[in-house]
């Protein structure tokens, strides 16, 4: 079993981690960690979004919401098309604009 610092059980090739026997695309290992940073807070941030939107039965919110959380799970490489098939140009095309756009916000 993987520990908290090692981070989940991965597949041989680190393409996949699996939780709870579950398969689960893993985040392009390739995006700088301060990006990457920068694009898990968004996604949580979207994550909690769609919940409040949720709780007050607010479609529009939520559709909006939902799809921050697809941004960021495209530019993390969990999402789109697959990140080991991206050459380092399209790999960094997929989450810069967003990190770009996140940033300018904050």
């Amino acid at each position: 079993m993987a520990t908290a610092a090692a981070g989940p059980e991965r597949t041989s090739d680190g393409r996949y981690v699996v939780i709870d026997g579950r398969r689960w695309r893993a985040t392009d290992p390739e995006i700088p960690d301060d990006a990457a940073a920068v694009l898990r807070r968004e996604l949580m941030s979207a994550r909690r979004a769609v919940g409040a939107a949720l709780k007050a039965a607010e479609p529009d919110a939520e559709r909006a919401a939902r799809d921050r959380v697809q941004r960021a799970k495209v530019a993390l490489g969990e999402r789109g098309t697959p990140w080991w098939e991206q050459n380092a140009t399209e790999r960094r095309q997929r989450w810069a604009a967003l990190v770009e756009e996140l940033s300018d916000d904050g």
